[in-house]
């Protein structure tokens, strides 16, 4: 996973997500045995819009689209950590070619 230099809101999201996320989604959101790679295209914007991952953080998200599990609530963050998180998740994405792409059933 290509990380770009960073703006100054997804360096502090670079940081909540490596105290709160990494534990799962590996550094720079690459994925592991036990989460999901937030850089994969499935995760762009316009199948999973940044509303997405506040519910994910507050709420936690069952088992859908990967064979991980739920993932349960991290209702430790704030809402301006999750902001920030979000901010990083779409640096990295656009970073490795994930962009917008309108979402199709």
């Amino acid at each position: 996973m290509k990380v770009p230099d960073l703006s100054t809101l997804a360096v502090d999201g670079k940081t909540a997500f490596e105290a709160n996320c990494a534990a799962c989604h590996a550094l720079n959101a690459a994925g592991t045995d036990k989460g999901p790679p937030l850089g994969h295209d499935i995760y762009n914007p316009g199948h999973h819009a940044d509303g997405t991952f506040f519910l994910a953080a507050k709420l936690g998200v069952r088992q859908h689209h990967w064979p991980y599990g739920d993932m349960p609530p991290q209702r430790q963050m704030t809402e301006l950590q999750v902001a920030a998180i979000v901010q990083y998740v779409r640096e990295l994405q656009v970073a490795n070619g994930v962009g917008y792409r309108p979402h199709r059933m």
